[in-house]
């Protein structure tokens, strides 16, 4: 009597859909939701860091003591703890959440996209081509997500006690502030052109999103297929096979890492130029707290060159890396964990 033999074992992934159309709406909805989630969870492990750098970065008069010391990272983090809570570590997170899905899943969406237009006999991209897809995609996220980032940085920049400001409260101030349109805050209803003031330092943001994307998603995809090829014996994980190979968790996570480092190092400058332009014409800003009315409004309304040029005249050029080792602390873990996310996403989605 013959006994039919038992089933196979099911496996711990949802089975790939060789077929699935890239360009089909089921396929880009399905990116943007793991994009997103791995934006959140990226940015959700490196929160506390993220509200440090980002007070180094535009010399807030509190915390400039701790600016280039080897601890200053986690005196600065103790004195936000000892006088917020661990609330306070996390203050402006809610804007960075409500910015980074959007960012994170359109610039993963238009990567993958802009991949497959891109992409030349074969389905494979050059290096080059590589950091073009990369860099697009991550203009195009910027586009709809500025506005939410200017407010997270207001939010993490204000340290002044009493009452932490409100994500609408903040929007409404910078809203009301000066602009080289409207010179003169008030109170009253202004001109549409107050929204302008939302895309603050933007031109900054653009200039280090081209480098920063594109050697980010470069040097992903290099160490990826190198640690598929080469180091294949160490890296891929058992439920590998030739038509579908696959890195063990340590390995993206690695991949991820020294990608976030190295794109750090290219674009840091232009992120240094974004914040003192995101946070000039704040209440709480040093130029506001030392200058008269007429200087205050002067500098909301600098340029991208007069930024860098007042940045040079006041540190030279370490002006231009300051918080550079709090970006590396913070970069390296998001990148790792971004990358890693994402490719674990696509697998639960059954678009990898």
């Amino acid at each position: 009597m013959s006994v039919d033999p038992p089933p196979p074992p099911l496996s711990p992934h949802p089975p790939r859909r060789p077929d699935r159309d890239k360009h089909s709406l089921d396929y880009v909805a399905r990116s943007l939701l793991a994009g997103g989630i791995a934006g959140c969870a990226a940015k959700t492990v490196v929160a506390p860091l993220d509200r440090v750098k980002i007070l180094f970065q535009t010399n807030n008069p509190r915390f400039e003591k701790f600016s280039g010391r080897f601890l200053g990272v986690f005196r600065a983090a103790k004195e936000i703890r000892d006088e917020r809570g661990i609330r306070g570590l996390f203050q402006g997170h809610s804007a960075t959440l409500l910015r980074i899905f959007p960012y994170a899943a359109i610039k993963f969406m238009a990567y993958e996209q802009l991949k497959g237009v891109m992409a030349g006999e074969g389905g494979k991209l050059g290096p080059a081509m590589n950091a073009v897809a990369g860099s697009l995609a991550g203009m195009s996220s910027v586009f709809v997500a500025y506005p939410l980032d200017l407010l997270r940085v207001r939010l993490a920049y204000e340290v002044h006690a009493g009452e932490a400001p409100t994500l609408i409260g903040t929007a409404r101030t910078i809203y009301h502030e000066p602009n080289v349109f409207y010179p003169n805050p008030s109170p009253v209803a202004r001109p549409a052109v107050g929204v302008l003031n939302f895309y603050r330092g933007f031109m900054p943001t653009i200039y280090g999103i081209i480098p920063y994307a594109g050697v980010s998603f470069l040097v992903y995809e290099r160490l990826k297929t190198f640690a598929k090829i080469a180091l294949a014996p160490y890296t891929l994980a058992p439920e590998s096979t030739p038509t579908r190979p696959t890195l063990t968790w340590w390995a993206y996570l690695s991949c991820g890492a020294i990608s976030g480092a190295v794109a750090q190092t290219s674009s840091y400058p232009f992120e240094v130029i974004r914040r003192h332009m995101q946070v000039a014409g704040s209440p709480a800003s040093p130029t506001s707290a030392r200058s008269t009315p007429e200087q205050s409004e002067a500098a909301a309304r600098r340029t991208t060159f007069q930024t860098a040029q007042r940045i040079w005249n006041r540190k030279g050029a370490r002006g231009f890396f300051v918080g550079l080792s709090i970006g590396y602390m913070k970069v390296i873990p998001m990148s790792a964990a971004s990358f890693f996310v994402y490719e674990w996403m696509k697998v639960r989605l059954g678009i990898d």
